[in-house]
């Protein structure tokens, strides 16, 4: 990090004296690659023959195409003549240590664009930050793209089109309204839904209280102390009937933990149902029908509701006695009968909040309390006191010191929001709506100095490196502490920016690490788009979705949080569960919906990141496994070989065997390798994949698969290794640890960036690789190794058009 600011070489003007040729790599090549990647046939676009092998940063992106070639073992194909494991390393390895050899004397960083937009989560993140005000950024703001490297924060994604900029005016003003204590022009009503599929038989999450079942917690945030609605809707049936109402049932309402009203409901009508089924709407009794169509209607209370972000909890007693103890079908996509309705557990489907309609004040909320810094006493006061606010909070939005123009223009709207408004809140809420919608708050305009000549390499000012720290770790805004090093100028200092990355690490703002790097990686968002065939697995519900995403992220966060090896991530012998979940892993001893860590018994059924439920059912169909999914998930997201797409016309895989026979997926594989076309990918995908085969489609263990033969998990790579179930794979991947971290480095430093990486990126991550081995590979080596690279610290100026 001790770098000039300037260096004056232009990018790969200069190449560094040849070493010694590598006759080896020229005689392994000729007799393996050449035949197909020559100058006549150019095969995948790659001639060899008329390359220097002796001096390979001269053409360094054909040659690192090669290097990944040879370190995932997928070239020659499959039926060629191959190299033993050592050659290929031996190849590869002098492969490197030449382009590297060249990137240290002549680093290439890259360029990220020129201006990239926060998008939603660090939207959402600088308005907590900055405002102490948690919102939903979803409801508020257009949606992101993602880019081919798999994350949202990339800067070719995050421009800002004419078009969204009418819901970022109206979301500047929904923020500062709340932030301000503004009360709205009329009484709004907001609705949260239950998910309709979430099984109601628990506890439903720990901001409910103990000895409760089902229900909804709503983090709400009131905006001014006034009265308020609370209205509860119950899940009804697809023909508008209320569920469980054949039993009373007692419905508490509380905020903040603070009892407020019990409701009963349910099992009180005069009349009662026939055994008559609801599809022929035969209900039986009018009065009953009457009843169970509007027996929530009066379950609502109004109440004085001091401002703030306050927890609303809607939840049902717990009973002690049947029917309640006896677990219920969910019964999805079925026609439920009279006494399945009747006889069933009544459950919230959503919980609306309107107000506020008499209001008393603005309250003393966390926003107010970090806006107002000062409160004026006289009208004369209150220029000098508007400044101080907006001069702090500026400095925060804008990621640097704040200029005499910006204080101009921000006091310009304070007098016009004081005027039209009538009071100093007024004035500052409309100053703030001005900040939001700042070109400097919105994006994150990467500047070259004015005397840069095109392509000149230079070094990032303290206040970017500010920025690129806080975006990376935090996904938000620098805080106080970051920004006065970077205007001090302090962030030029290796031990103080070393000192600064571990601080932030164990702040809990680094858990952006886990909601946004890892759930993008491990693509956990698309859990919510995980089914599960109701025949096949009827177990199947929202409950179990939800608990495989929390694993996930708890295990990932403790990894983090304990600065463990990255490694533990495939062999760690613990994860977290909850009842649901324990129950679904079979691990006895587990109660109630609280996760909690858990060690493994069973390092053959479970261990590491390959053992999720939620990873598993993310690469099955909805009725079965997949081992080409799940092959291909972990060539891309854990060994970073991603097989290349299937060429067109290919047919899928058969869903029966030769004459019609109920088969194993893998018969059926078989069956579709026999066309060597698919071969030469399958060969590598399908042995990844059925080593997962014990696991079915929503990862539980089994021993049969869907044919009920007995589950086969071995397979063969094309090295010849072998692989045999979960803990043979997970022995393969240990024994290439340095693709697997490498894989995960390249995703970080991606990540980190806010860009895709080049070619010119892969000497970069090898020495992040090569400087962690020596610290266990722990997390904190590999962020130090990318917050200390050229390509974080370091950027290349544009080229000349």
């Amino acid at each position: 990090m001790a770098l000039s600011s300037v260096q004056t070489s232009p990018l790969l003007a200069q190449q560094p004296p040849a070493i010694a040729t590598l006759p080896a790599a020229r005689v392994v090549l000729d007799r393996y690659c050449v035949t197909c990647h020559n100058q006549n046939l150019k095969t995948g676009g790659l001639a060899l023959d008329t390359l220097d092998v002796s001096r390979p940063s001269a053409n360094a992106e054909a040659w690192e195409r090669v290097i990944r070639k040879l370190r995932a073992g997928s070239m020659p194909p499959a039926g060629r003549p191959r190299p033993d494991q050592a050659t290929y390393s031996a190849v590869a390895s002098s492969l490197e240590t030449e382009i590297d050899r060249a990137a240290a004397a002549y680093p290439n960083p890259g360029r990220t664009s020129t201006v990239q937009r926060l998008n939603r989560t660090e939207y959402r993140n600088a308005i907590r930050d900055l405002l102490a005000l948690e919102i939903d950024a979803t409801a508020l703001l257009p949606g992101d793209d993602t880019s081919d490297t798999g994350f949202d924060n990339n800067a070719d994604v995050l421009s800002i089109a004419t078009s969204q900029l009418e819901r970022y005016l109206t979301a500047a003003r929904k923020i500062t309204r709340l932030a301000t204590g503004l009360p709205p022009a009329s009484p709004v009503i907001e609705t949260f839904d239950v998910p309709l599929f979430l099984v109601q038989d628990d506890r439903q999450s720990e901001d409910l209280p103990l000895g409760s079942r089902g229900g909804a917690a709503v983090h709400y945030y009131f905006p001014v102390d006034g009265e308020y609605l609370i209205k509860v809707r119950l899940r009804r049936t697809y023909q508008d009937y209320i569920m469980g109402m054949g039993w009373p049932h007692q419905l508490d309402i509380r905020i903040d933990g603070e009892f407020l009203k019990r409701f009963t409901v349910g099992g009180e009508a005069k009349g009662r149902p026939t055994p008559a089924s609801f599809a022929s709407a035969e209900i039986g009794d009018p009065e009953w029908e009457e009843y169970i169509r509007k027996a929530d209607d009066g379950l609502e209370i109004r109440l004085p509701v001091k401002a703030g972000p306050r927890l609303v909890a809607v939840s049902f007693v717990r009973k002690t006695w049947e029917p309640e103890g006896i677990p219920q079908p969910t019964q999805r996509g079925s026609v439920l009968s009279n006494d399945e309705i009747y006889h069933g557990n009544a459950s919230v489907g959503s919980v609306a909040i309107g107000g506020p309609y008499r209001i008393s004040g603005p309250g003393d909320t966390p926003s107010r309390r970090e806006i107002f810094v000062c409160q004026p006493k006289r009208r004369a006061d209150e220029e000098a006191c508007a400044t101080k606010i907006l001069a702090k909070l500026a400095r925060r939005a804008y990621r640097r010191p704040v200029t005499p123009r910006d204080m101009q223009m921000l006091l310009g709207f304070f007098k016009t929001g004081r005027t039209t408004g009538g009071r100093f809140d007024a004035g500052i809420q409309l100053a703030l709506e001005r900040l939001l919608v700042d070109p400097d708050f919105l994006l994150r305009i990467h500047r070259d100095p004015v005397d840069a000549a095109p392509g000149q390499i230079y070094q990032v000012t303290d206040l970017e490196l500010a920025s690129r720290l806080s975006f990376f770790l935090w996904s938000s805004i620098p805080d106080e502490p970051l920004l006065d090093l970077a205007t001090r100028g302090k962030l030029r200092d290796p031990l103080t920016v070393a000192q600064q990355v571990r601080s932030m690490l164990g702040d809990a703002r680094a858990t952006a690490l886990v909601n946004n790097f890892a759930s993008q990686w491990l693509h956990l968002r698309s859990l919510a788009n995980v089914v599960g065939d109701p025949v096949v697995f009827p177990d199947f519900d929202d409950n179990l979705v939800e608990a495989f995403r929390r694993e996930t992220e708890l295990f990932i966060a403790s990894t983090l949080d304990e600065d463990r090896s990255v490694l533990d991530l495939l062999s760690a012998n613990y994860t977290f569960v909850n009842e649901r979940l324990a129950r679904h892993y079979r691990i006895p001893g587990v109660y109630g919906n609280r996760f909690r860590r858990v060690t493994l018994s069973n390092s053959h059924e479970r261990g590491g990141l390959l053992g999720h439920g939620g990873l598993l059912a993310l690469t099955s169909y909805p009725n079965r496994t997949s081992p080409v999914l799940r092959g291909k998930w972990l060539l891309d997201t854990i060994l970073g070989a991603p097989p290349p797409a299937p060429p067109p016309n290919v047919p899928d895989l058969p869903e029966r065997g030769e004459g019609g026979k109920t088969v194993s997926v893998r018969a059926r594989l078989e069956q579709h390798r026999k066309n060597p076309v698919c071969a030469s990918c399958h060969s590598t995908i399908d042995p990844l994949g059925f080593a997962l085969e014990h696991f079915d489609g929503l990862g539980a263990w089994r021993t049969a698969d869907e044919a009920g033969n007995a589950v086969d998990a071995t397979g063969t790579m094309p090295s010849g290794a072998k692989v045999e179930g979960l803990a043979g794979l997970r022995e393969l991947l240990l024994s290439q640890r340095e693709q697997f971290v490498g894989t995960m480095t390249e995703k970080l430093l991606a990540y980190a960036l806010g860009r895709g990486l080049e070619y010119y990126d892969r000497p970069t991550v090898r020495k992040i690789v090569r400087d962690s081995a020596a610290h266990e590979y722990r997390w904190s080596s590999l962020i130090l190794g990318i917050v200390e690279s050229p390509a974080f610290l370091m950027r290349r100026s544009r080229e000349a058009d």
